[in-house]
C-alpha cells in the first residue's frame, strides 16, 4: 500500500524557512538533523502520519559529489522550490521489482543523538521527473517516525490533505501503479509540485 508521507521543499536557509512556516501558514517546525552522506540538513513539520520536510545544503562539497545534492543545489540556486513528494511504501521490495529500483538505505542523525533509518527508492533515479514520488520505507518504531512528533500548530494543522503537481497524469499511474493517492494533475511544464493543502479545523492551508 502507498500513501504520501511527506512533502520535501529546499530552501536556502532553514531557521529563516521555519520562521515563514510558522509566520504564514501556522504550522511549527523543529530542526531534524544532518544527512551526512549528502551534505544537508532539515527541519521538520510533523502533521501525524505526515509531515513537511524542509531542506537545506549545508555542506556544499559534500552535495555536490552525490546525485541528490547536486538537485536540491541547483534547484535551490534560483530561490526555495518543492522538489519532491515521498510516499511510505508498505511493499518497496515489490515496488522496487516492478519499477526495476534498488532500495537504499538511507539514516539521519537527529539533534539527540538519536538515528533514524529507512530504506529509500527512485529518488536519485534519472527516470524519475519532477511531478513523480520517490518511495520509503522507515526502519523505526511508529513513535520515532518524523510526523509523530508532538507539537502544537497554532492552526491545528491535522494532515496533508492533497498535492497538486503539474505533469503527466498517466506516467504517474504507471510510476505509482495506480495508487490510489490525494495528488491533482494541472498541466504538464514544467513538472513538479504546484501546491500542497494542509487540512486544519477550520478549513485547508495551502502551502
Amino acid at each position: 500500500m502507498l500513501r504520501i508521507d511527506h512533502v520535501v521543499r529546499v530552501v536556502k536557509d532553514l531557521d529563516e524557512a521555519g520562521d515563514r512556516l510558522l509566520r504564514d501558514q501556522g504550522l511549527v517546525s523543529f530542526p531534524g538533523g544532518t544527512h551526512p552522506r549528502w551534505g544537508t540538513a532539515n527541519r521538520i513539520a510533523p502533521l501525524g502520519r505526515d509531515y513537511v520536510e524542509l531542506i537545506s545544503v549545508l555542506d556544499l562539497a559534500t552535495a555536490s559529489g552525490t546525485t541528490l545534492g547536486r538537485m536540491l543545489r541547483d534547484l535551490v540556486a534560483a530561490g526555495d522550490a518543492w522538489f519532491a513528494l515521498c510516499l511510505a511504501d508498505d511493499d518497496i521490495d515489490a515496488t522496487c521489482v516492478r519499477l526495476g529500483l534498488e532500495a537504499v538505505p538511507g539514516s539521519r542523525e537527529r539533534p539527540d543523538g538519536s538515528v533514524v533509518r529507512w530504506r529509500g527508492a527512485g529518488i536519485e533515479d534519472e527516470r524519475r521527473t519532477p511531478d513523480l514520488p520517490f518511495f520509503l520505507a522507515w526502519d523505526v518504531p511508529a513513535e520515532m517516525h518524523p510526523g509523530a512528533a508532538a507539537v502544537h500548530h497554532p492552526d491545528g494543522a491535522t494532515g496533508i490533505a492533497w498535492v497538486e503537481v503539474a505533469g503527466d497524469p498517466g506516467a504517474f499511474a504507471m510510476w505509482t501503479g495506480g495508487a490510489d493517492l490525494p495528488v491533482r494533475h494541472v498541466g504538464a511544464e514544467p513538472p513538479g509540485i504546484i501546491r500542497v493543502a494542509i487540512a486544519t479545523p477550520s478549513g485547508e492551508v495551502v502551502l
